[in-house]
């Protein structure tokens, strides 16, 4: 029986990482197959912050902006999101214990899930991609991305956790973007502080990707092992 759940991506990362970054989707596409997730816009110009189907783009000043259908992406990944368990957790004072947190909530580490969490954050640390030129290799275009502090807002928590296994076409392990309530900031999250926040949780029964028709993604060289590299960049602090 494949349960219930479409996770649909755009392009890969190891695509990302060699520095594919023409436009290969637009939002308005996007929209139709979710409406939670995550990505990147053309040229590494932001991070984006899929919540309840509306798009956000978060630039390297860190300030978010609702984008319209016309807008496209090299890489993203939406399901329509119908969470399966929801709880409630008093305290959670760093990233690692909110990942705790969902590692409880999940039963198996063969399967994709999509992940959101509400409430108050005491702290938020995040960044955003600079515009970047075609090709230049994600590790460096990460060396030098801004990061944002923000504190004592509420806010929305977005992402993914993906399978070992899967690490040649997403991001290995948890995945989030953050959005504050009042939607003008945001980025990839880097850590985080909060209470009384609502974690929710929904597994994904099957995976879709959609490769780019895309001149870069046709001549780009895909054959090199790129994990490493990726969770470099992931991780990196400016």
């Amino acid at each position: 029986m494949v349960s219930r759940g479409l996770l649909y991506q755009v392009s890969t990362s190891s695509a990302l990482v060699e520095g594919v970054y023409e436009g290969a989707v637009r939002v308005g596409t996007l929209r139709k197959h979710g409406n939670l997730g995550l990505g990147t816009f053309e040229n590494l110009d932001g991070e984006m912050v899929v919540v309840d189907g509306h798009f956000f783009q978060v630039r390297s000043d860190g300030l978010a902006n609702e984008v319209g259908d016309e807008i496209t992406s090299p890489f993203a990944v939406v399901t329509h999101f119908n969470p399966d368990l929801k709880v409630m957790i008093d305290d959670c004072p760093t990233l690692k214990d909110l990942y705790s947190q969902f590692d409880q909530l999940r039963h198996s580490d063969n399967f994709f899930y999509a992940l959101r969490v509400d409430g108050h954050f005491d702290s938020v640390l995040t960044r955003a991609m600079c515009r970047t030129k075609e090709g230049v290799p994600l590790v460096k275009a990460a060396s030098v991305q801004p990061e944002f502090e923000f504190s004592d807002l509420d806010g929305t928590l977005v992402g993914f956790w993906t399978p070992e296994y899967a690490k040649a076409m997403n991001v290995p392990g948890y995945h989030l973007h953050f959005l504050s309530n009042d939607r003008t900031k945001g980025g990839h999250l880097l850590e985080c502080s909060g209470t009384r926040l609502r974690f929710e949780i929904q597994r994904e029964g099957n995976y879709r990707v959609a490769l780019p028709e895309t001149n870069d993604f046709f001549k780009a060289n895909l054959h090199r092992d790129t994990s490493h590299e990726l969770e470099q960049a992931e991780s990196n602090h400016a």
